[in-house]
């Protein structure tokens, strides 16, 4: 077993030396990628310099924590984190990067004061080596699936503490590091990280099978529900309230997160739900917003009424579809409607979204069948009550759950509170048992990184 591993681990060296030179030679052909991506908006026109490592903020004294999401969901995940973190232990500073523009966009307004936000650096040796070398951080956080070997070696090197939290690791991804080449590589990684804390029994296996030690696993419980646990901002207030007049006396209900392809879906129910309800109104919310236009074409030549959010657009008695073509809406949305049915799971490939913030308005939540990794939420919500969130298996399903929730005003009642109830239940401590464990095992090692160890101790 000892040979085994020896083996495993001399293989992982060579395959990531492998990765290192050709992410080093890769280096002017990435940079011309990241200016293509620019021009085509989907980087930040003056802050893309940070995707290499180059710092836009002054770096404060004292000991640094980085927290780290790919995009706007787990990003949102990581801001409870955050916060507790800032609350608990103000000594600390705190440095979050996420990769996404779209992400960048929201979350830069969500964060407490004080809380350094820069756009991540690309996993270029260069780029790494520069971000590590500038903010200096005593510890690293990574949320749910964000594994890059320069990153995580360079801070194994520099002994620098590595968490994993919210671990997930979907079947496809598991089937990729399985392969002879990769896992070497990913076995490498893996042992450099303190602190696992996965989703669900299953994604600790899956680690596990990567030989993940089970030492270095522990369970916290879901950081995603706790992105609907949230304080409603005055600007917010002020959003529900006039979204409310403009609702008054209609029925309504909304498609969230919606994938290309599900507004069929979607336009196909609501005409049928018309003929029922005439003053019915569907917020039609489309993942990607860019999107929005090619949305509103297909309504329109389906003779439906359409109103962007995006113009400012008055919701009239006439409207009967609203598009929510902009980011970050969906806190104050969910309060506005009874009903919401959460997109990325009507078609296949499609591996669902995040249900529980839903669930946390008080909303009656419905879902299509295909759920991926969410599938231990809604798991644990239909645990916790079980008519929290009603799972349907096609179009014509979600249209008679639809019919039978817009009809029946006890039953829709009966299926908001079980949500809320659902959430309430699986959403308590579960921040709290995250940093707990973090604390223990990841920032006890930083003790060394930092100059004012001592007290590293004492607030961990």
């Amino acid at each position: 077993m000892v040979a085994t591993h020896a083996s495993m681990a001399a293989r992982g060296k060579l395959v990531y030396g492998l990765y290192r030179a050709v992410t080093r030679v890769a280096v002017p052909i990435i940079y011309a990628h990241v200016q293509w991506r620019r021009l085509r908006g989907l980087e930040h026109p003056s802050r893309w310099p940070e995707r290499f490592g180059r710092p836009s903020s002054p770096r404060p004294s004292g000991p640094l924590l980085w927290f780290h999401a790919v995009s706007l969901g787990e990003g949102l995940s990581a801001i409870p984190v955050i916060k507790h973190c800032v609350s608990q232990h103000p000594n600390f500073v705190v440095l979050m990067t996420t990769t996404t523009l779209s992400a960048f966009e929201v979350i830069k307004d969500q964060l407490p004061g004080g809380v350094i936000y820069q756009l991540a650096p690309l996993d270029l040796p260069t780029a790494v080596d520069k971000f590590l070398g500038y903010w200096d951080p005593v510890a690293i956080f990574l949320m749910e699936s964000e594994l890059w070997p320069n990153l995580i070696v360079s801070a194994s090197k520099k002994r620098i503490p590595v968490a994993l939290l919210n671990a997930r690791m979907s079947c496809k991804s598991f089937e990729r590091w399985s392969r002879p080449l990769a896992q070497p590589l990913i076995s490498l990684m893996l042992s450099k990280i303190s602190f696992i804390a996965p989703l669900s029994t299953l994604q600790a296996i899956r680690f596990q099978l990567l030989h993940v030690s089970p030492h270095v696993i522990h369970f916290a419980g879901d950081l995603k529900y706790a992105v609907g646990d949230f304080n409603i901002l005055a600007k917010d207030v002020r959003k529900i309230n006039d979204l409310q007049l403009q609702l008054a006396d209609r029925h309504v209900w909304m498609a969230a997160s919606i994938h290309e392809g599900e507004e069929e879906v979607m336009f196909w129910v609501h005409k049928e739900l018309i003929k029922m309800y005439p003053n019915l109104l569907l917020i039609l919310v489309p993942r990607h917003p860019q999107h929005a236009h090619q949305i509103a074409l297909e309504l329109k030549k389906q003779g439906l009424n359409v109103s962007f959010r995006s113009r400012n657009e008055i919701i009239s008695p006439s409207t009967n579809t609203y598009v929510v073509d902009t980011l970050g809406e969906l806190r104050v949305l969910y309060r506005v409607t009874p009903v919401a049915v959460i997109g990325g799971s009507f078609l296949p490939g499609l591996a669902g979204h995040n249900v529980s913030e839903a669930a946390a308005a008080g909303c009656a939540v419905l879902t299509g069948p295909h759920v991926g990794h969410f599938s231990h939420m809604l798991a644990g919500m239909i645990q916790a009550a079980s008519s929290s969130v009603l799972q349907v298996g096609d179009k014509y399903e979600l249209l008679d759950t639809l019919k039978n929730l817009l009809g029946d005003a006890k039953s829709l009642e009966a299926h908001c509170i079980a949500a809320k109830h659902a959430f309430s239940n699986v959403s308590k401590g579960v921040v709290e048992r995250a940093w707990k464990l973090a604390s223990a095992h990841v920032l006890e090692q930083a003790i060394g990184k930092s100059d004012d160890g001592q007290s590293l101790v004492t607030l961990a």
